[in-house]
């Protein structure tokens, strides 16, 4: 094992480092804007196209399908080709998908084109956190990391704030037509990055993943780099995903998996699809004041999303999820008591609404919204991070359309009350795994995490 742990941490570019994390960060505002912009455009497609509940729920959660099967092929397409040709791969799906919406003569086309834009978010979502983590140093890991979540919530944030200014006009194609324009940009700063030293090192191509080292590190840094790299390696590059139930593995198989479930069945995204419908249960007097409602809900994720990542390098990752998650236990059952208490707390239950859900996606924010991708991101080995990462998102993806399926529906049959209950109780839980399985990774390199212990 190298003695990097015991050594002086190498000088390094901090400058270019932020910038790339920044670049590869800009997916994130591309996936936010994409899943954040449906909580607007949906009241007005449901009147266009006259939809019933269970076809709003389609159009709202295909883009999850969508996303699921980007995950799969991007985690296999990200390890074969390398981390930076799949973003280039990821900026043209997204225009692609990004031009047909506003073009969508029914419903359908409108599907498949939210489909189209699913597999982009997959192929960003395995990604971006995958080739942020392969660059940067152990010190600032976390914070890099989660300048993908923070652009994450920039983009849902962007996308309530154009619903807003569009929602009188009820512009829904031009709501979907606007993402071209951060996905052209974004596709060509992406051309300007270079590839991840780790993967073209686990590639046979150690010469350039040298140079890509020197680029933002001093010598004897990017040769320690290279020795930890080289260590972590024993094992050679897996093409198979049956590699992800080997012993070694299965370990970071069930932290990722289980965090990015429990990061969306407590309904994060219940709140990012339907917050305009959830203000409007409580009494919400327009559409454009449920929208404005739910831009405030967004530019307080903004806001907690900065403070997490830039304590989750100082305090570390354990403790902010529990208080986080604590927080989002305390306001989903004070909402789900609300809800319970309409009659008796009339004209004040859309106040006590509001709260309730700014002080959930603050607590979601700075703890569970940046922390679940950072740590998938760190725990698995080399050899099969980016289908691991995949694999965190497929399940992700599942669990994700499965309450962005079911919302409505819950809301129907067991009423608000009972189902914010239900979101409550998951987040206990998501204490409990917290708790008992998830490791604490501040400060290590990838190679120690990812090594198994001995004895």
């Amino acid at each position: 094992m190298s003695d990097s742990g015991l050594s002086a941490p190498p000088r390094v570019n901090r400058g270019f480092i932020f910038r790339i994390s920044s670049i590869a960060g800009l997916g994130g505002v591309l996936y936010g804007y994409d899943m954040g912009i449906i909580a607007a455009a949906a009241i007005f497609v449901k009147r266009t196209f006259a939809l019933s509940t269970l076809m709003e729920e389609l159009v709202v959660s295909i883009v999850l399908i969508g996303a699921m099967i980007g995950a799969i092929v991007g985690g296999a397409i990200a390890d074969r080709i390398g981390r930076r040709a799949t973003l280039v791969w990821a900026g043209g799906i997204f225009i692609a998908g990004s031009l047909l919406a506003p073009l969508s003569a029914n419903v359908f086309v409108l599907i498949v084109a939210r489909a189209i834009i699913g597999i982009g978010i997959g192929f960003t979502s395995v990604t971006a956190p995958v080739y942020v983590s392969e660059l940067a140093p152990p010190q600032s890991r976390g914070m890099l990391i989660g300048l993908y979540q923070f652009a994450l919530t920039v983009g849902i944030a962007l996308a309530n704030l154009v619903g807003y200014w569009l929602a009188a006009q009820q512009a829904w194609r031009l709501m979907f037509g606007i993402a071209v324009v951060p996905t052209v940009f974004f596709l060509g700063v992406i051309l300007t990055v270079p590839e991840s030293p780790r993967w073209l090192f686990a590639h046979g191509r150690p010469k350039e993943a040298a140079a890509v080292l020197r680029i933002y590190m001093d010598e004897m840094g990017a040769q320690r780099f290279l020795d930890d790299i080289e260590q972590g390696l024993k094992m050679p590059m897996e093409q198979r995903w049956s590699a992800l139930w080997s012993p070694a593995v299965r370990g970071p198989l069930f932290i990722a998996v289980g965090l990015t479930v429990l990061q969306q069945v407590t309904g994060i995204n219940t709140i990012i699809y339907y917050g305009p419908q959830i203000f409007e249960l409580a009494g919400s007097s327009s559409h454009a004041n449920a929208i404005l409602a739910t831009l405030i809900v967004a530019t307080v994720n903004v806001v907690a999303t900065v403070v997490g990542i830039a304590l989750v390098d100082r305090i570390g990752r354990k403790p902010l999820l529990y208080v986080g998650v604590t927080g989002m236990t305390i306001a989903l059952f004070a909402l789900s008591f609300a809800f319970g208490h309409q009659r008796m707390l009339g004209s004040s239950l859309g106040s006590i609404a509001i709260t309730c859900l700014v002080e959930y996606i603050a607590c979601f924010a700075f703890s569970l919204g940046a922390i679940a991708w950072i740590l998938v991101a760190e725990v698995f080995p080399l050899r099969v991070r980016g289908r691991g990462v995949a694999a965190g998102t497929l399940f992700s993806g599942i669990a994700n359309f499965a309450v962005s399926l079911t919302f409505l529906t819950l809301i129907n049959i067991l009423g608000s009350a009972g189902t914010f209950a239900i979101y409550g109780t998951l987040c206990i839980a998501t204490l409990v795994f917290v708790r008992f399985v998830v490791p604490e990774t501040r400060g290590r390199d990838l190679e120690s995490i990812s090594l198994p212990k001995e004895g």
